[in-house]
């Protein structure tokens, strides 16, 4: 008697992920590619560049002016002087979100992305309808990512190119006035800086005080 025997969903590769396989073991029998430069590569991008780069370029803009100053003119140096730098950020732009403006950024024609700072872009930021809606209806897009804002801010939306990337410089969450950078930092998630989303409030104090038992 036969016994069927079920195989996890993990054992086997998406056609894209098989294609990608074959196309990394082809470059690598050809001697085009080492596999240690590919495995170099694939550790950075998911050690040392992602969001928490993105993260410290705003909470030190948010607390020094003059690096806010510096990097609303030059977003390449500013970024730079921190350490962030690599492909996919050759120009960068920073654009400031205010009561008055808020900013989201786009490629419409494919995914360019400021790798340096956000890491890899997201899949809904390569999606069709990402791509296509908020160009169309930024108010409706920020809606699905539950964000509202007021009927009298404008939405600006920002165009990213193979030669400029943009970055979103969120408002600052109230009540964050004695935070470190470092506690700060923690406030800035990826939409934040793509403006899909906003900064995370502070977390409630755990030195709350209490009234005194009567007597």
């Amino acid at each position: 008697m036969g016994h069927e025997h079920d195989h996890p969903e993990f054992s086997e590769l998406s056609e894209m992920d098989a294609r990608v396989r074959a196309l990394e073991t082809l470059l690598i029998e050809r001697g085009l590619v080492e596999r240690a430069a590919l495995d170099a590569v694939v550790e950075r991008y998911e050690h040392e560049v992602g969001p928490h780069n993105g993260a410290q370029v705003v909470a030190r803009a948010w607390t020094d002016p003059d690096y806010r100053a510096w990097l609303l003119e030059d977003a390449d140096a500013a970024i730079a002087s921190l350490g962030h730098v690599g492909r996919q950020g050759e120009h960068m732009v920073v654009v400031e979100n205010n009561p008055e403006r808020h900013h989201v950024v786009v490629c419409t024609l494919c995914s360019c992305y400021p790798w340096p700072v956000l890491g890899l872009p997201p899949v809904w930021y390569k999606s069709p309808a990402y791509r296509s809606k908020v160009v169309i209806d930024p108010r409706g897009v920020l809606a699905d990512f539950g964000v509202t804002l007021p009927d009298d801010t404008q939405i600006k939306v920002w165009d990213s190119t193979a030669e400029v990337r943009y970055l979103v410089l969120p408002m600052r969450p109230e009540g964050t006035e004695d935070l470190s950078l470092e506690e700060l930092a923690a406030l800035v998630n990826r939409d934040s800086m793509i403006g899909t989303g906003l900064a995370s409030p502070p977390p409630p104090s755990p030195h709350k005080s209490t009234a005194e038992s009567p007597a």
